[in-house]
């Protein structure tokens, strides 16, 4: 008598922790530049939706005390069990009168959430939060953002003599991980420069470190005023102005429910995203978002063979372009960008004389790009008590 087949059974937890180990980066690929990162972006929302179910159906047989958290980043939930918070007030009836003061007083390599309440007010100081310093958040009063200001460029000098150039010209600077700004006007008064002349680039906030969220912030400048630099970012309701490539960086953000407002006064681009053949994990994404403001502008133009970029359910008025993006004079990155944009809208958004390598995306290619789970949100976004 043949023996009776045996059913096989794998246990979700065990599926849970298969699934977090599987490569994030496929080691070989044959279809073409833009293929690959569509379809990397696929499978990897994928596999962080079976991940989030696979989590919610084991947490809802567990009581509240044994509940598995294998998606929480464990550094960010125990920085949030201690937050430590500190007053900044011009005035002196803060614990500080500065925002550097502030950042000093704590140690390196804290483990706590340190949230810096800052006080309505201008502050000029030229900030920067080293890597030895994670989890910060500046907290301002979102009826009456205080504002951090600087006029650096490029072209500065700094205390060595020699040109600050663009990366060190950032009125406020972050190489620190799980850092949060909320209800925070960030700007770089510099002129925008001359045409013709060069180091006008003038920083207004450059975010260099991983896992980093804004929340109603706003950020002024004009060439270059948002150096998305490195790392997973997340920009909620937020104000962002600028003139040349005001948004740029490798960064992987996604930017939701914000305004990018142009003050071109010739072409010019919005975003220069710069992605790199060695990682998928780049490129920015805007959803529910807006374009305005004065000049023309292209929604981005490839800075770098990799460049990739998103719009999603954007408005966008009529000062677009009406071929949308550019290749910064080097036809051959037209076969390795990606710029894709889904259901936009407004007179900018015609796709009648879109450039042929842009491409108008499906909904199931759009949704990788359009929440949070783009940047990893489930595993490292704040909770609520860390922003306000």
């Amino acid at each position: 008598m043949a023996a009776k087949a045996r059913s096989t059974y794998i246990s979700p937890l065990f599926l849970l922790i298969f699934l977090s180990t599987l490569p994030s980066q496929p080691l070989s690929w044959t279809e073409s530049e833009y293929q690959k990162w569509l379809s990397w972006n696929m499978e990897h929302h994928e596999k962080m939706k079976i991940t989030t179910t696979l989590e919610a159906k084991l947490n809802s047989k567990r009581s509240n005390a044994s509940r598995i958290s294998s998606a929480r980043d464990p550094k960010l939930v125990k920085a949030e069990e201690g937050i430590v918070r500190v007053t900044v007030n011009p005035d002196g009836s803060g614990n500080f009168t500065t925002i550097k003061a502030a950042l000093d007083s704590f140690p390196r390599n804290n483990s706590r959430r340190v949230v810096v309440e800052i006080k309505p007010g201008i502050y000029r100081e030229k900030i920067l939060i080293p890597q030895t310093k994670p989890f910060v958040t500046l907290l301002g009063d979102p009826n009456n953002p205080p504002t951090i200001t600087g006029n650096d460029t490029a072209s500065v000098a700094g205390d060595d003599g020699t040109p600050l150039k663009t990366f060190h010209s950032a009125t406020v600077a972050v190489n620190a991980d799980y850092f949060i700004a909320a209800n925070i006007r960030f700007e770089n008064t510099a002129p925008e420069a001359a045409i013709g002349t060069g180091g006008g680039q003038a920083v207004a906030l450059r975010i260099s470190g991983d896992k980093a969220a804004f929340y109603n912030c706003s950020f002024y400048g004009t060439q270059d005023t948002l150096y998305d630099h490195k790392g997973l970012h997340y920009f909620n309701n937020c104000f962002i102005q600028g003139s040349v490539d005001f948004i740029f960086g490798y960064g992987r953000s996604l930017y939701e429910g914000c305004v990018l407002n142009s003050v071109a006064n010739k072409v010019a681009s919005v975003t220069a995203q710069k992605g790199t053949n060695g990682s998928l994990w780049s490129g920015f994404s805007f959803t529910k978002s807006r374009v305005t403001g004065s000049g023309r502008v292209y929604l981005g133009r490839a800075w770098g063979d990799f460049s990739r970029v998103v719009f999603s359910y954007t408005f966008m008025d009529a000062l677009v372009l009406p071929q949308g993006w550019n290749d910064w004079g080097q036809p051959l990155r037209q076969s390795s960008v990606f710029y894709g944009e889904y259901k936009c809208s407004g007179p900018g958004a015609n796709s009648t004389g879109r450039v042929p390598w842009a491409r108008l995306l499906s909904y199931k290619e759009a949704k990788p790009f359009m929440g949070t789970y783009y940047v990893d949100g489930n595993k490292w976004l704040p909770l609520p008590q860390s922003v306000v």
